[in-house]
């Protein structure tokens, strides 16, 4: 069963650092786009980096210069490093990805992990 685990998250000053990890276990064949989420309470998920098979990255606006996104292939994993922290960023960040599977195509999701930033 091909699933995602992510680790990483929990509770910083606002100004703070956080990193956030995500693998993929399971019979897989490639792996394709990446991406952290968010949703906040009250509020609608929404994405907060890509990272692509070719190392092409994009941001939320108002995580550009603070987040960064990267990947490692072999590990089939994806990590999110956080900094300078506000507390606007607190949420449940979840991770994705397009991965081939030995039953064809499959985008799984993390179980999510919560990011609190204190004022």
């Amino acid at each position: 069963q091909v699933r995602l685990e992510e680790s990483g998250g929990g509770l910083v000053q606002a100004g703070g650092s956080l990193s956030l990890s995500c693998a993929a276990s399971g019979i897989i064949f490639t792996v394709g786009d990446m991406y952290w989420y968010r949703q906040a309470p009250g509020k609608g998920r929404e994405l907060v980096a890509s990272i692509s098979s070719g190392d092409d990255t994009n941001y939320l606006d108002s995580v550009k210069g603070r987040f960064t996104i990267s990947r490692d292939n072999a590990k089939r994993a994806v990590y999110l490093q956080m900094n300078s922290l506000k507390p606007e960023d607190t949420a449940v960040y979840s991770c994705n990805m397009v991965l081939t599977t030995n039953r064809g195509l499959f985008s799984p999701w993390g179980q999510g992990t919560q990011v609190t930033v204190s004022p």
